[in-house]
Parts: C-alpha cells; structure tokens; sequence
C-alpha cells in the first residue's frame, strides 16, 4: 500500500517577466483570479487533497507569498471589531495551521528539476506533491485529491496529463504510453518539449505531481537537459526502470495562468463558477461580445 501523501512542493520563484510591469514588485503568484491570489487557489486544491505542509521554492523579494498565508492580527481585529464577520472568515480562510508552510530559496534559476531538488530536506523520504500555480485546474473533485486517490491504487510517480494539440507538443512533457485504459495511461519513458514529428504521443504533462522520493536520487546528479536545465521530466525518466509513472486524465479543466490570455480566460471561467458573479457577468460578457 502507497504511503500516504502529506507534503507539496510549490515552485514560485520566477520572476513572472510575462506579466511586467505588474510583476514588477508583485510577485506573479500573488496576482488575483477573481478575488483570491493565484497561489491561494493551489493551497486551497491541496488542503482539499488533505496535504498538511506546504513547501514554497521561492526567491528573494518574494516573501508576500508565504506571509499571505500567516494570521493577520491587526486586520483580523479590525475586522471583529467592525463586526465584519464575512471579511472576516475570508482572511482567517485563507491562513494555515502555524509551522505548516516552509519555504527554501532557489538561489539560481535552473530549471524545475531543480527546484524540486531544492526542497529535498523538507521532503524527506515520502511521496509528495508538486503543484505548478500556474497551472489552474477548475473541477468537482481536487484534481491533487484524484491524483492522490490514484497514487493509492498503483503507487510510483502519478501526473495529470491532458491531450493537446500535436502542434503544442513543444511547450510540454510528454507520455511515451506504454498502455492506456483512457483514464490512467502507464508510461514507458518521457520526452521534454518534443517537435510535433518527434513527439511520442501528444498526452502532455500538466502542472500537478504526485512523485516517489527516488526522483531526488536522480536530481542529486545535477544533470542538465534541455535549455542546458536540469529537467524534472529527465530526473523521473531515469527512476522508471524501477519505479511504476502513470498519467491520470483528471476530471475538471485547465488554465494555463502562465500566459496573458489564459489567466483572462481563467479569469472569466472561475467568475462564471462563482454563483453570486455570474448572473451579473453572463449579460456583461455578451454585451461586451456584441460590440
């Protein structure tokens, strides 16, 4: 039986260039969706999947990111006091249990390999999570909590994966599918950012991560890859010889907060999820459309 996951590693210390002059001073992940920080939306998935600590890679000037997540005494009392008990709960929501976030500095920016790497004191020996903010997965279910729940049945490395266009097989990971029952696919090796001619298949690994601790055994090497990076993707290729890695095609959808255009998109799906915005929102959007 698969030991049960406790722990996610949150790589945040990019400098979110994409998205300047915003990020100038605001961290990329602090950036709100609707009403809550994009990182906000990754720790709510894992509380929900039932992790209980949280392990930031983060950069200097990024300390918004794991304070966000602290108590505020000053505005919770102001809150009280003004018997603001909605704002309030939205605040003290947002905390977690004191000593559950950790945070290790990524001196050099080398790739997600590395960054992973960086947190392999706080890890330990156990299987663990790795959420990518960026990535923002509405669904029913947590998608870390239905990565979970199929790492208990088979065990080894667990991904979300998702069909993509050939075309977009250069931005991803991607599954050489060994066998594939249309919800779990077993993977026989992976390929980081394929050509669509070299691409093995086009089921692409997503920002969600359940891992074996072994992975640390190969990321320990420092070896770089693609982009002259030391490359998850190429740290969990050589585990497989010993280690079982599937893909889970997850119930829900994707948004690639990464980009100008899917964090508008992601934006507008979340606000339309959100049963006091939406009845407002739907005419908003058609109006603006027919113009």
């Amino acid at each position: 039986m698969a030991m049960r996951v406790r722990k996610a590693v949150l790589p945040v210390a990019g400098l979110g260039t994409r998205f300047l002059p915003a990020t100038k001073v605001i961290p990329k992940e602090m950036l709100p969706v609707v009403d809550k920080p994009v990182v906000q939306y990754a720790i709510e998935e894992a509380r929900a999947a039932g992790i209980e600590e949280f392990i930031f890679v983060s950069a200097d000037g990024k300390e918004s990111i794991a304070a966000h997540f602290s108590a505020h005494p000053v505005l919770e009392n102001a809150l009280e006091s003004k018997n603001k008990s909605a704002e309030l709960k939205l605040v003290r929501d947002a905390s977690v249990p004191p000593g559950a976030v950790k945070v290790v500095i990524q001196r050099e920016p080398l790739g997600l390999g590395h960054a992973v790497w960086c947190a392999k004191e706080l890890v330990g020996r156990e299987p663990f999570a790795v959420i990518l903010p960026d990535d923002m997965v509405l669904s029913q279910t947590s998608c870390l909590k239905q990565l979970i729940d199929a790492h208990a049945q088979v065990g080894g490395h667990v991904v979300a994966v998702e069909d993509v266009p050939r075309e977009h097989t250069s931005r991803y990971g991607i599954l050489d599918v060994a066998s594939d029952d249309g919800r779990l696919a077993k993977a026989r090796g992976l390929v980081e950012k394929p050509q669509p001619d070299k691409a093995p298949s086009t089921l692409a690994i997503i920002g969600r991560y359940i891992l074996d601790p072994s992975v640390f055994d190969e990321l320990d090497k420092h070896t770089r890859g693609a982009g002259n990076e030391i490359q998850l993707t190429d740290g969990l290729n050589q585990t497989m010889p010993r280690v079982a890695f599937h893909g889970l095609r997850f119930e829900g959808t994707r948004y690639d907060c990464g980009t100008r255009v899917g964090f508008v998109e992601a934006n507008v799906a979340f606000a339309l999820a959100n049963p006091e915005l939406a009845p407002s929102l739907r005419p908003l959007l058609e109006r603006l459309l027919a113009k």
